[in-house]
């Protein structure tokens, strides 16, 4: 369950955190008057998903007029395939430094990490490398000395880790992130963004937060999936993946983050989804900014060359321009690995990580 920006913010404060001074407008007139009081201010899209300022839905505004006409050509519009219903308007700060801050959970050590870095905001999506990790305990949070340490790193208070950490075990969360956690130039230390997405199944224990969100919010493109019975997930990256099951998708999605790369999606077309493939692919084409494409099988009552069939008719259907990579292992693989020689033209990559750097590479010569 993800929360909107403004949603988020109002935990933040409730957790101890400042936020900048802001009021959400569901109208021009509304964000207009809203920026007559505060002064300058930035407008920013209401929407869940990621990279809102590089789409154009975070505006810098001087004045009352400036702030009606950003929020006017926002609202009613659709960013990344989300309507835009509310914007948040709010004080312009006046920035010194932008720090990273974010607690999420570990899946392979089973307790929350607290993710920080000294280089915050846009800069921190292009180099994860950036970011240091420190464990936390699942209900004592952070060592004292690790929080010590952590805002020694950001050059905040440690109780502002604390209370981060604090807020992500008493949400039942499976992420908080604060991305920029600001310093103005007066010191003042604020969370000028918030992201807040919490357990589903936990929201039983959550009360009011849980009824107020709508169960699952979809983009136009994820609801466009569910209508077929595809689950696909945007992520905003350039690096579209078709693989077959849940577990090999998100590890590609993994491999391909490890590799320095972005994925775009999560969608899996295993079982008889493989029949879906003329649709899956065109949906994945379909998003926004992506330069190309990793299929990654791997078969075991599942048969690659089925799956693989079903991608090439997909490829051959849509003739997308943009490159492919193929990585192939398991049943039916020889049988597969030939297809893609004879109808594509292509040798399918050995090893997949060799496959995920090859897409990764194209993708980040042709951004």
């Amino acid at each position: 369950m993800k929360l909107l920006e403004h949603e988020a913010k109002a935990l933040l404060r409730a957790a101890g955190l400042v936020t900048p001074v802001g009021e959400l407008a569901t109208t021009a007139e509304q964000a207009a008057e809203i920026a007559s009081r505060l002064g300058p201010v930035a407008v920013k899209a209401q929407v869940r998903i990621g990279g809102r300022g590089k789409a154009g839905g975070i505006r810098l505004a001087d004045d009352a007029d400036a702030a009606g006409h950003a929020a006017s050509a926002m609202l009613g519009q659709h960013l990344r395939g989300e309507l835009v219903e509310s914007v948040l308007v709010e004080q312009k700060l006046d920035i010194a430094h932008e720090r990273y801050l974010a607690v999420a959970i570990d899946t392979s050590a089973g307790c929350p990490v607290v993710l920080y870095s000294a280089a915050g905001g846009v800069d921190i999506e292009d180099d994860v490398s950036l970011v240091q990790r420190a464990a936390a305990h699942p209900t004592r949070g952070l060592d004292p000395a690790d929080a010590d340490a952590v805002g020694a790193e950001l050059g905040v208070a440690p109780h502002v880790v604390t209370s981060l950490v604090a807020a992500f075990n008493d949400l039942d969360a499976v992420l908080v992130e604060v991305n920029p956690l600001v310093i103005t130039v007066d010191g003042a230390i604020l969370a000028a963004d918030g992201k807040i997405e919490l357990d589903d199944s936990a929201g039983y224990r959550q009360g009011s937060i849980a009824e107020d969100e709508p169960a699952d919010v979809t983009t136009q493109l994820e609801a466009a999936a569910a209508a077929i019975g595809l689950r696909l997930i945007e992520l905003g990256g350039n690096v579209a993946i078709l693989a077959n099951g849940a577990g090999l998708t998100m590890t590609t999605m993994d491999a391909v983050a490890f590799a320095g790369g972005r994925p775009a999606n999560f969608l899996e077309i295993g079982g008889d989804a493989y029949t879906k493939a003329v649709p899956a692919l065109e949906l994945v084409l379909r998003q926004e900014g992506v330069k190309s494409l990793l299929v990654n099988f791997c078969g075991a009552f599942a048969r690659c060359d089925v799956m693989t069939a079903g991608v090439l008719e997909a490829w051959e259907t849509l003739q997308p321009d943009l490159p492919i990579f193929f990585s192939v292992h398991g049943t039916g693989q020889d049988e597969a690995r030939a297809m893609l020689r004879e109808r594509l033209g292509i040798e399918p990559f050995e090893r997949m990580e060799d496959a995920v750097a090859a897409a990764v590479a194209a993708a980040e010569v042709a951004s």
